[in-house]
């Protein structure tokens, strides 16, 4: 017997990522790909303010091990405290680049990331990482 996975359409934070990747194609779309990712970052974060979001640029991520802060990471842009963006201006994603935004969402209480690039071909990757997986790094044991 075959079974037939239907693809939900009901995630979390539906409303919000959707309203985000909009703002996304509205940028990519006047500014075009070639720029660096800084002048990207700039025009999405006036972009995504506009439309009521709340942003946190270069939010900084500590990783702890054992109780003892081993280092940190800086995402690109936070939304609502609860949507970490990673934002990227190459040819093309790679595993490399969605391993990062996923040790970002294991680094903290946010479940929810999206790597978006602005490349000469938009694309978006959505990252799921929930809390109940977490290991510790996020604080003292």
């Amino acid at each position: 017997m075959t079974q037939i996975r239907q693809m939900t359409t009901d995630y979390l934070y539906k409303e919000e990522t959707d309203g985000i990747i909009e703002a996304f194609y509205d940028v990519y779309n006047a500014l075009g790909y070639g720029f660096l990712e800084r002048v990207y970052q700039n025009a999405f974060f006036q972009e995504l303010q506009r439309r009521g979001f709340l942003c946190e640029v270069q939010q900084k991520i500590e990783v702890f091990f054992k109780g003892c802060l081993v280092g940190d990471y800086y995402a690109d842009i936070v939304v609502n405290k609860h949507i970490i963006l990673e934002l990227k201006a190459c040819a093309s994603l790679c595993r490399e680049h969605e391993l990062q935004l996923i040790n970002y969402l294991k680094s903290t209480d946010i479940e929810v990331g999206l790597l978006l690039n602005f490349g000469e071909h938009p694309q978006i990757r959505r990252k799921l990482f929930t809390n109940d997986r977490k290991i510790n790094l996020r604080s003292s044991v």
